[in-house]
């Protein structure tokens, strides 16, 4: 079966044309991991020209992974990827040659092109500034930078004026002039939607630490569960800061949603998507008795986010594309407002490694108590930021 690779690229330059650097990654489709990254400051160059750059290295990223892949391209140039896809005739001599680079490294069946929105692009578009970051200080740019990173929220790659200078070069063929973006934190997108994340209160088979998703007995709160709802309610009463009620369908979820939603005079919407994992034949049982019953199917659950537990559970990248379905919803939903959102440690600890772009591995790397609370905001321009993790002060 032929693979398919997603390769996502961006280029910016301050000023166009001015200081320039591109930033592009290859991703898994199924479990949206970085599999490879590259980025470099380009000296003095214009936005197109950068983008062209951050296409071809990322076209060659992926022909290094596997040359037999299938290209899914995803770029928010419409330039790029309209002259790439063969729609419009490139007609600048800057863009020729790199069109042609680009159009060499796979075979032209093997790859398609797509637009999305600049907040879709949102990894490149950070990787392409830190090596701009990098190469204003003399540096090239390096995986985990401290100082790029620190520009990735300084500045976007390309500012609003220099993204209708693209569409101008589309029609044109020219490269217009553009401003460079204001320094500093860039302008005012107004409140993020917040997602206020509960766990739900313990259950009789929580302190036994067994496995207990969305394909077992559906158990309900444990009178310490319900001390803890209560108390969580109460607490996030006190702060007046929730705006509305979302729930895991399941029923330790809802119960604990109804105790704060009672409090706050809010009615409690069910959300199918923020479900617990399905654990297949692991259903209620330990750890320890999983890895005597199926030692080799957990080590290869352990192993890789595509595996899904014994006897027809869910794989973590199911639950990561349902999550993030699920996210897009509230997100679209609840835009600028404040929301308790009351599932499961798996929908929680994917937010949270979604929204800062860890590996599927980090799943594992995450506390998450009963009765928790973690808070993501999510921006307008598609940023996110983990605010709370795992808090339990309220418990106490």
């Amino acid at each position: 079966m032929t693979r398919t690779l997603i390769v996502e690229a961006d280029g910016g330059s301050r000023g166009n044309p001015g200081p320039a650097g591109y930033g592009a990654v290859v991703l898994d489709p199924e479990t949206g991991e970085a599999l490879a990254e590259a980025a470099e400051f380009i000296g003095t160059a214009t936005n197109n020209v950068a983008e062209y750059k951050g296409l071809v290295a990322g076209l060659r990223a992926a022909r290094a992974l596997d040359p037999q892949a299938r290209i899914r391209v995803r770029m928010d140039s419409k330039l790029v990827v309209e002259q790439m896809s063969g729609r419009w005739k490139i007609k600048h001599p800057d863009m020729k040659p790199l069109a042609a680079e680009a159009g060499a490294v796979f075979p032209p069946d093997q790859v398609t092109y797509e637009w999305i929105p600049r907040a879709q692009n949102k990894h490149a578009d950070r990787l392409a500034n830190e090596a701009m970051d990098a190469g204003k200080i003399g540096r090239q740019w390096e995986p985990g930078n401290s100082t790029a990173a620190l520009a990735t929220a300084a500045a976007p790659a390309r500012s609003a004026a220099a993204r209708a200078a693209d569409e101008a070069v589309a029609t044109a063929e020219d490269n217009a002039s553009a401003a460079a973006p204001s320094v500093g934190w860039g302008p005012d997108l107004g409140p993020p939607a917040t997602l206020v994340l509960l766990r739900h209160g313990e259950t009789p088979l929580t302190p036994e630490k067994r496995f207990s998703g969305s394909g077992g007995t559906d158990p309900a709160l444990s009178a310490a569960g319900r001390r803890q709802a209560e108390a969580t309610a109460a607490a996030l009463a006190a702060r007046g800061t929730i705006q509305a009620v979302v729930s895991s369908p399941l029923r330790r979820c809802r119960e604990t949603a109804g105790a704060v939603a009672e409090r706050l005079g809010l009615e409690v919407r069910i959300e199918e998507g923020l479900r617990e994992t399905d654990f297949g034949a692991w259903e209620g049982l330990t750890f320890a008795e999983v890895r005597e019953r199926h030692p080799e199917d957990l080590d290869a659950w352990l192993g890789s986010a595509k595996v899904a537990p014994t006897g027809g559970g869910e794989s973590f990248a199911t639950v990561a594309r349902r999550v993030a379905v699920a996210r897009d919803k509230l997100l679209a939903r609840y835009a600028g407002r404040t929301v308790l959102v009351v599932t499961h440690v798996t929908p929680v600890k994917t937010l949270v490694r979604l929204a800062l772009g860890a590996p599927p591995e980090s799943l594992f790397r995450m506390e998450l108590s009963a009765a928790s609370l973690s808070v993501v905001a999510y921006y307008a321009d598609g940023n996110a930021s983990v605010r709370l993790l795992n808090d339990t002060s309220h418990l106490r």
